[in-house]
């Protein structure tokens, strides 16, 4: 017959077997509660990722205006402040300028791309902030032009939306009124960070050739530069498709043949004799950056497939190749419209911010 066990040595054998089922069962109660929908473990988020307890979702747009002395007239524009700009009053930060197209005006990068949005989406993956502008630039190709308009006419122009005294510019010197008056604006207005090495523009069609020539006639303004389906080689001769070396218009008769339909948008500003072509051609200006041995500024051109201006792209880039310039080059399937423009916007924004946020980052082929 065996002895019975000591009171004490049953109760601890009761007390570890207790103390086992219940650790079983919390184990398993946890298991089963990070299994439920919403309370998984998630994973630690990147190190890029902002921290949304400090930085508001969405940035904010303000409308405003500036005098240009360079135009004798005001200007309108619309500026996109980063989201953390309204809640950290010392922070400085970037600006980018955004420039429209031929009959175009200066919301359509918001109403028709939704600029701001995007600018949104890349901060909240871990972009810098930038400050964006966007100006009104008329149909003026954003440059200096080689005739004056004829201002009483455009007084009583009753087919134009736009007022008169918006519009209407006695002295159209554009080109100074974007890298001058506007940037100068801008400077004094918002918390920029201003020089060059913290200031990009970019633009489409008639945005991306201003865009271009203004980073390469002001470098001491602007760094970078990126041009969607910019009009890059406006006096471009030759079969097509391209094919190098470039042949160019040598008299006023070939520029009417390289314009074509579009001579009537280009001779009011750029003249009607090479002279004028040839002092406004991008081409010409980069080599005259590399000839002065002045530091070129980056650069990024994308152009679709299917665009009417893709060989002037070709040409601009075959350029930039011969002066052993460095640059950015895409041709995506699209056509000139809006639909490749949105489509692009977020690839060379992203590139963009990069150049102004950190000069560092290195420019590739």
């Amino acid at each position: 017959m065996k002895r019975p066990r000591p009171v004490t040595v049953r109760l601890a054998r009761s007390w570890a077997f207790s103390s086992a089922l219940l650790a079983l069962l919390l184990t398993l109660l946890l298991a089963l509660s990070l299994a439920l929908p919403g309370n998984r473990a998630r994973a630690q988020p990147p190190a890029f990722a902002p921290r949304v307890d400090t930085v508001p979702v969405r940035g904010a747009l303000r409308a405003d205006t500036a005098w240009s002395q360079s135009l004798g007239i005001r200007k309108r524009l619309l500026v996109y402040l980063p989201p953390s700009y309204l809640v950290d009053s010392t922070t400085r930060y970037p600006v980018l300028f955004y420039l429209h197209g031929l009959t175009g005006a200066e919301d359509n990068w918001l109403q028709l791309a939704r600029l701001d949005r995007v600018m949104d989406s890349l901060i909240a993956r871990g972009a810098a902030e930038e400050i964006i502008a966007m100006p009104d630039g008329d149909d003026s190709w954003y440059t200096t032009w080689a005739t004056l308009p004829n201002a009483a006419a455009c007084q009583v122009d009753t087919a134009r939306r736009e007022p008169a005294a918006s519009f209407c510019v006695p002295w159209p010197h554009y080109d100074d009124y974007i890298a001058r008056d506007l940037v100068a604006h801008v400077d004094r207005t918002y918390r920029t960070r201003a020089d060059a090495r913290h200031r990009g523009i970019a633009g489409l069609s008639m945005g991306g050739f201003g865009a271009v020539t203004l980073a390469l006639r002001y470098p001491d303004v602007f760094s970078a530069a990126a041009s969607h389906s910019g009009v890059l080689a406006p006096a471009l001769l030759g079969p097509r498709p391209f094919r190098e070396p470039a042949l160019w218009a040598r008299t006023p008769a070939e520029l009417r043949e390289a314009a074509g339909r579009r001579y009537a948008w280009f001779a009011p500003v750029f003249g009607t004799d090479t002279i004028g072509w040839y002092a406004r051609d991008p081409g010409r200006l980069a080599a005259r950056l590399v000839t002065a041995g002045t530091s070129v500024p980056s650069l990024w051109i994308d152009c679709g497939l299917r665009d009417v201006f893709l060989d002037q792209n070709r040409a601009f880039v075959a350029t930039l190749r011969s002066l052993g310039l460095s640059y950015r080059y895409h041709e995506p399937d699209g056509g000139h419209d809006w639909n490749y423009w949105r489509a692009q916007l977020p690839h060379s924004l992203t590139w963009l911010v990069a150049q102004v946020a950190d000069p560092s980052v290195p420019d590739s082929r």
